[in-house]
């Protein structure tokens, strides 16, 4: 099951926790000490450090320990801020304020179907809470982790060590290679394939996928796209108030709601959160986001209006 929330709360760091080179863990707990709502595997919280500065990170503690949520943070020098600021500018004791838990990376066990996770460095954080719950329903997995040494691949050497016949982990300056094409093959069609990680292996992951695999992804990077295939201005109906709102090319529908006076929850802006998900009741979506499976793409039924778009002269959300 799911959980989807938009409740935005002040929680407060309790620990910091070096976990590898370039990779901390924060530990947020209620200020009150109460509980903090379920989460499940694959879930991720939006943390609001500044207006204009909101960053998405998995969940990678204990689901059944509801005291506290744990986030991993790699640091990034020339990423756009966010990271650099939880590594040097937050400290125990530190309020933050953070949104969630939402999940479009979920998890579930199903009897009869085996699992095998790949992971791509800081993409082991939504499969360490997959990886438990798979391990404690009993089930048939195998995690595949890939990172430039084992120094900075957060989380190996307690997964390794808790499961040495299940873990296999492929250091680079050791001569690791993760091959995505042998993966694949010896996956069979009752597997399903959980991957996280940069968006070189998101893409040879989904290249060497054979016909009846389930392949579930997570990506930390936009997908790229060419020009939009309705190229011309179209129509947004909002069904809600029944005014009609002009999307000019090189404007993204949020953005255009937005200017007439329609407030949509967004944070990523690039169509990996999901946080701006809409209902779509009539009409044909450009899906450009990384978020919804293919399956979910085709019954065009939400989209992401940061960044997906009109295939054709006019959409109606349910705004």
């Amino acid at each position: 099951m799911s959980f989807f929330s938009d409740v935005e709360r002040d929680l407060v760091v309790a620990a910091r926790t070096d976990l590898a080179d370039g990779v901390v863990a924060l530990d947020l707990v209620a200020h009150n000490d109460r509980d903090l709502p379920v989460w499940t595997p694959g879930s991720h919280v939006d943390v609001l450090l500044r207006p204009g500065l909101e960053r998405q990170y998995s969940l990678c503690g204990d689901t059944a320990d509801r005291s506290r949520w744990r986030i991993a943070v790699l640091r990034e020098e020339s990423g756009r801020g966010g990271s650099v600021a939880l590594h040097d500018e937050v400290a125990v004791g530190q309020r933050l304020r953070v949104r969630g838990p939402r999940n479009h990376f979920a998890f579930e066990v199903t009897p009869g179907t085996r699992y095998r996770f790949i992971a791509g460095g800081i993409g082991i954080t939504p499969l360490r809470a997959m990886v438990v719950a798979a391990d404690a329903a009993g089930a048939d997995w195998t995690l595949d982790y890939a990172g430039r040494s084992r120094r900075t691949m957060a989380f190996a050497d307690e997964l390794a060590g808790a499961h040495p016949d299940r873990v296999r982990l492929h250091a680079a300056d050791e001569g690791g290679r993760l091959d995505a094409v042998a993966l694949l093959a010896e996956a069979g069609a009752d597997t399903a394939v959980y991957v996280c990680g940069p968006t070189r292996l998101i893409d040879a992951v989904e290249a060497a996928g054979r016909s009846g695999q389930a392949l579930h992804t997570e990506r930390f990077e936009a997908k790229e796209f060419g020009e939009p295939v309705w190229p011309d201005p179209f129509e947004v109906e909002l069904a809600l108030s029944g005014e009609t709102v002009v999307v000019e090319p090189g404007v993204s529908v949020l953005d255009a709601v937005a200017e007439a006076g329609v407030v949509v929850l967004s944070s990523c802006r690039v169509g990996t959160c999901g946080t701006c998900e809409t209902p779509v009741l009539e009409g044909e979506v450009e899906h450009r986001d990384s978020v919804l499976t293919p399956a979910e793409q085709a019954d065009d039924t939400a989209m992401m209006i940061c960044v997906s778009r009109a295939a054709g002269p006019r959409l109606v959300l349910d705004l």
